[in-house]
């Protein structure tokens, strides 16, 4: 179809070349220029663009909704994020609290526990203390008894005389003899 559009002004063309004016063979020759290159024009934009343009937007559009559901899980891990910080806060005060109370519980168990070792401590040198004491007295006793054993000894050696000791034999045997 466009080749007989064309047959016409292709003729004219060849004959204003034979002889006609210059000026009419250019005009012609511009609106033959211009109607392939509108042609042309309207055919890149009706049939080769219009698919190369939809692919685009396709791809711009495609990559709008990536970047959409990249920024909403982007935003989803800010917000577990700062609520995970904000439980971590919570459960450090929650860890401090549990230690000081540990730690007070630790010490009323060592108070006990030296509570408990001091009174053992006591118990055992009060025993150790009786005992040492009925030791000194089982000595003393002992000590006591042999002064006085050895006193009583130095003081018959002094009054017991032979003559003495003849006398209480005399009387002992003389007791025996007698009937009661």
């Amino acid at each position: 179809m466009a080749t007989m559009a064309l047959t016409p002004a292709f003729a004219s063309v060849a004959h204003a070349a034979e002889g006609g004016p210059p000026e009419v063979v250019m005009v012609i020759f511009k609106w033959i220029h211009f109607a392939i290159l509108a042609g042309l024009a309207y055919w890149l934009f009706r049939k080769v663009l219009p698919p190369v343009f939809r692919r685009n937007a396709d791809n711009i559009s495609s990559a709008i909704t990536k970047a959409t559901a990249a920024k909403l899980e982007a935003e989803r891990k800010l917000k577990e994020a700062a609520a995970k910080f904000a439980q971590l806060e919570q459960e450090v005060a929650e860890f401090r609290t549990q230690a000081q109370r540990d730690a007070a519980a630790e010490l009323d168990r060592l108070r006990a526990l030296t509570k408990v070792d001091v009174e053992k401590i006591q118990i055992a040198a009060k025993a150790e203390i009786a005992a040492a004491e009925r030791a000194a007295r089982v000595e003393l006793k002992a000590l006591a008894a042999k002064l006085a054993v050895d006193r009583a000894e130095s003081l018959l050696a002094k009054e017991l005389t032979p003559a003495v000791q003849e006398n209480m034999i005399s009387h002992f045997l003389e007791s025996l003899r007698r009937p009661n």
